[in-house]
């Protein structure tokens, strides 16, 4: 004898969700607060791919076959020089802040999961298959983003295609549902009285809390995961506040070059031997050909500073640090281009790992702030900060500040 459904002590029956808090003002309105932040996470993704210049050299994008769907509008710009640091700062910390909203609004439509019939027509069958694809992609997406923050590569292949298409799949989900579903909960929202629908429970139990009550629970969960998360953006005494963030706590250690660091020299299999006076040369390759130049040559040439932060994609900055060293269009005009530097391609001499070389457009080359910086708070830089030399571009990511730096080819790439 087959179950029957509508059995309350089977999840298929209405009446075995007995929450008296479901209903369509409660659900409206956490749908609302994520049509705002989810409109706001996917325009900060869309610019932060932008950030990486991606169809200026493979090297920068690491999402293979993209076809249309990576397309971006302008070259990214170096000002202002925090640019990219607000950008990231702004998507990491709200995707974390929403947690509890996505998971309140998860669990407060979870008896629509298993209606049944699965499809009552056309329509319907389309409507659900948008719903499985909404809650598989924002599953998804938040779970991938919040492991790469905290550098936990637990998951399968590389994180920039799994995350790069998974927000095409949930975005394209997302436009359908809040197409079909805005109105609707705006309706709930101006009503004085809820109307009945299916999240209403036929038999309710006993409230403990009221529905403003758990939507203030909902919002103090997202502001704790705020004031944990949000300090390793704004650098300084707040970052000891960021205790879920693994850029949080105090500065690994003190003096110039005692700011946050994501590999360290020795993750990157650099050799001392190879960096030694006496062995490292930059080789510079342009119109005119190659030059070679030792770190002591290098500080012969006219110095320049800058006042630049480092900012990562996973959301962790520094502050700006004072930067001392050769200006890159200085650098193109050893090699023929004195009047239009181009694009520049640089490699590291890091062993393994994404972004050993990365691409840099002839706009971030011409800015006077885009240096190989020799020093860094008036003292040379560490083996982990890039010693001998390293790339400092405003407003780029972090990865694009290339580390180590042994060679550099200017032209049109």
């Amino acid at each position: 004898m087959r179950d029957d459904p509508r059995d309350p002590r089977l999840p298929t029956s209405p009446g075995f969700w007995r929450s008296p808090l479901r209903g369509p003002w409660f659900t409206s309105v956490l749908g609302l607060v994520l049509l705002a932040g989810i409109t706001v996470l996917f325009v900060t993704g869309l610019l932060s791919y932008a950030a990486y210049n991606p169809n200026l050299s493979p090297v920068n994008d690491k999402t293979p076959d993209k076809g249309i769907l990576g397309f971006y509008l302008f070259a990214w710009p170096t000002n202002p020089h925090w640019l990219y640091r607000l950008n990231q700062g702004v998507h990491v910390t709200l995707g974390i802040t929403l947690i509890p909203v996505l998971l309140a609004k998860l669990w407060s439509v979870v008896p629509r999961l298993f209606t049944l019939p699965p499809a009552r027509s056309l329509a319907h069958a389309l409507e659900r298959l948008s719903l499985l694809l909404l809650v598989g992609g924002a599953l998804f997406e938040f779970v991938t983003g919040v492991l790469n923050v905290q550098l936990d590569y637990v998951f399968p292949g590389s994180f920039y295609p799994l995350h790069f298409y998974g927000a095409w799949v949930f975005i394209a989900a997302f436009v359908a549902h809040a197409l079909l579903k805005t109105p609707t909960a705006l309706r709930n929202l101006r009503r004085l009285r809820e109307e009945k629908n299916d999240l209403v429970s036929p038999r309710p139990a006993e409230p403990t809390v009221s529905r403003r009550g758990a939507l203030w629970f909902v919002a103090g969960g997202s502001l704790l995961l705020f004031a944990t998360t949000v300090g390793q953006n704004l650098g300084g005494p707040l970052r000891r506040t960021a205790l879920l963030a693994p850029h949080g706590g105090g500065e690994p250690s003190s003096g110039p070059n005692g700011f946050q660091i994501n590999k360290t020299a020795a993750y990157a299999g650099i050799d001392t031997a190879e960096t030694a006076e006496d062995t490292w040369r930059l080789v510079v390759t342009g119109r005119t050909g190659t030059v070679r130049l030792s770190r002591a040559q290098l500080a012969e040439l006219p110095l320049y500073s800058s006042a630049l932060p480092i900012a990562c994609v996973e959301g962790w900055s520094t502050p700006d640090q004072w930067w001392r060293g050769v200006r890159l269009r200085d650098l193109a005009a050893l090699v023929g281009y004195e009047d239009d530097p181009p694009d520049v391609f640089v490699e590291s001499l890091q062993r393994h790992g994404a972004f050993r070389k990365a691409a840099l457009r002839a706009n971030q080359v011409a800015d006077p702030r885009s240096l190989l910086a020799l020093y860094v708070n008036g003292e040379e830089l560490s083996p982990d900060h890039g010693h001998p030399a390293r790339i400092i571009v405003p407003a780029a990511p972090g990865v694009l500040n290339t580390k180590w730096v042994a060679r550099m080819t200017f032209g049109d790439l």
